[in-house]
């Protein structure tokens, strides 16, 4: 990422010299096109305040882009400093450093139940993982995406200014728990041939995390992802859009993925305790991931 600045403007008050900034910052080895611009007021070595927008926020009817927004806050700030600084300085909020790092105690082993539906099979594929996990030793976090606050993405992009997401919600302690654990399971039927849409919008508010890895340059932990579906209808491919969605998923976060478990035909079966060997298969494909390193 190539950085360049644009302007500088210098001011004294009080014996307290300030410097205002512009800079663009290349991060087209996110997204091709991606540019970030940053507007900053600096005390000597210490950042007072700061503004992010980059180029991706803008949609295609906008008469307005990054440079040009970046360009407005900084004459913004420039002519309240030059009016009243002390003034423009009470205004402007304690800087508290972003921070990505997770919290310690996070769970070995997390569990997204994807399935709305409580009792149902992906219920009863959770209950193994969690059961296995547990027998070996490990925490096990499981997650209800249908019972959280998620509120799905938006497309904004501004998790690349920060790092963080504008919505502050449920997604707050699920991110850190998945980035910690050892191995993450997904346990989803198929809906209209992929996942059901409160898994998906929890999947897609992962942004946020490859957006603060990114930008901090942070190297992924060694997590490990299996994948456990379930399908009403015969066949393998009742399940080709849920592979590329999870796998996308997987690929996003870091996650090495583990051969998953397809288990189709439920229309029929209606109970996947009935299938002889799937208990056994699931918790062999739990104790197997969690081995490795």
């Amino acid at each position: 990422m190539k950085k360049a600045l644009h302007q500088v403007k210098e001011t004294t008050m009080g014996g307290r010299t300030f410097s205002l900034r512009m800079e663009e910052e290349d991060l087209g080895d996110i997204y091709p096109g991606m540019v970030r611009f940053s507007v900053e007021l600096w005390e000597k070595e210490n950042l007072v305040t700061v503004f992010r927008t980059n180029s991706f926020e803008y949609a295609p009817t906008m008469t307005y882009g990054a440079r040009e927004a970046a360009e407005r806050v900084f004459t913004r700030w420039e002519r309240d400093l030059a009016g009243d600084m002390q003034c423009f300085l009470d205004g402007v909020p304690e800087r508290e450093p972003v921070t990505h790092q997770p919290s310690s105690g996070s769970p070995d082993v997390v569990v997204i139940q994807g399935s709305p539906r409580p009792g149902g099979n992906c219920s009863i594929l959770a209950s193994w993982v969690a059961g296995e996990a547990q027998r070996l030793g490990k925490d096990v976090h499981v997650v209800y995406p249908h019972d959280l606050d998620i509120h799905p993405c938006i497309g904004c992009y501004q998790c690349y200014n920060t790092g963080t997401c504008v919505y502050a919600d449920d997604m707050n302690s699920i991110i850190p728990a998945v980035e910690r654990c050892r191995l993450l399971v997904v346990c989803t039927p198929v809906y209209t041939n992929t996942v059901p849409a409160g898994t998906k919008a929890l999947l897609d508010r992962f942004q946020s995390l490859h957006a603060s890895r990114t930008l901090d340059r942070r190297p992924f932990h060694r997590t490990r992802g299996l994948l456990l579906s379930v399908a009403g209808r015969k066949g393998p491919e009742n399940f080709t859009c849920v592979s590329r969605v999870i796998g996308a998923f997987f690929s996003l976060v870091g996650i090495g993925a583990e051969e998953p478990v397809f288990i189709d035909g439920m229309d029929e079966t209606r109970d996947i305790r009935v299938i002889p060997g799937l208990e056994t298969r699931v918790r062999g494909a739990v104790g197997a991931a969690l081995q490795k390193d």
